[in-house]
């Protein structure tokens, strides 16, 4: 199976994280399991213990509208979705891919779980999508985890709709450690040290980042 333990924790200390965490169910170890057949590209799937901490987040918010800025096979997405709220109003979930191939195992296991309905998928350039949303579109919970190049751009287009309550997401903000590394300098990374510096000076925010998977940061709008 992928390894899927943050990079800066040992395989006995992932183990004792994993073990004090809510486990997955079986529908999320069948996700993993349909996940892993695709190798390497395996490792895009957030892990068991990041997915909880999206349930968590989004429990709390209640929100009426997430957005999930790439879907993959549906980790991230089941996590948020069976989170929402059905009573007094359902939320929904916009996700945002460009993978039919992907995605096709995420709709599985979403209707596995019941929670299909709950869940609108375009499979088209994100930020194309973000773009098309009407004017007056608030975002109660975002989740940023696609190409890298394009996360200030999503950023940019979330952070306006955010609602008062809402929490945007983003993940890979520490990309292996390769942001302190200057002498690593390809477009994923140089694209994620310039978020971080963007996020951390926008007085439109509060930011914390968390020492998470490969880094997530949680925005506020204040």
């Amino acid at each position: 199976m992928t390894d899927h333990r943050s990079f800066f924790l040992d395989e006995s200390l992932h183990d004792y994280v994993i073990a004090h965490t809510t486990p997955a169910d079986p529908i999320r170890q069948s996700l993993t399991e349909a996940t892993a057949a695709f190798g390497p590209w395996a490792r895009m799937q957030v892990a068991d213990d990041q997915a909880a901490l999206l349930s968590a987040l989004v429990s709390a918010i209640r929100p009426t509208l997430a957005v999930e800025i790439g879907t993959f096979t549906g980790s991230s997405s089941l996590a948020i979705a069976r989170a929402l709220p059905v009573h007094p109003s359902a939320g929904r979930l916009l996700c945002c891919d460009v993978s039919d191939e992907w995605t096709a195992i995420a709709r599985r296991h979403w209707e596995a779980a019941g929670v299909d309905d709950r869940i609108d998928l375009v499979i088209a350039p994100a930020i194309d999508t973000l773009r098309a949303l009407p004017p007056d579109t608030v975002v109660d919970f975002a989740f940023i985890d696609a190409d890298k190049t394009g996360y200030l751009a999503y950023y940019e287009q979330l952070v306006p709709r955010l609602s008062t309550h809402g929490l945007l997401a983003i993940d890979n903000v520490l990309w292996g450690g390769k942001v302190l590394d200057p002498s690593v300098d390809d477009a994923d990374t140089v694209a994620l040290r310039e978020l971080n510096a963007r996020i951390v000076a926008d007085n439109r925010v509060d930011v914390v980042m968390l020492a998470v998977g490969d880094g997530l940061t949680l925005v506020r709008r204040i």
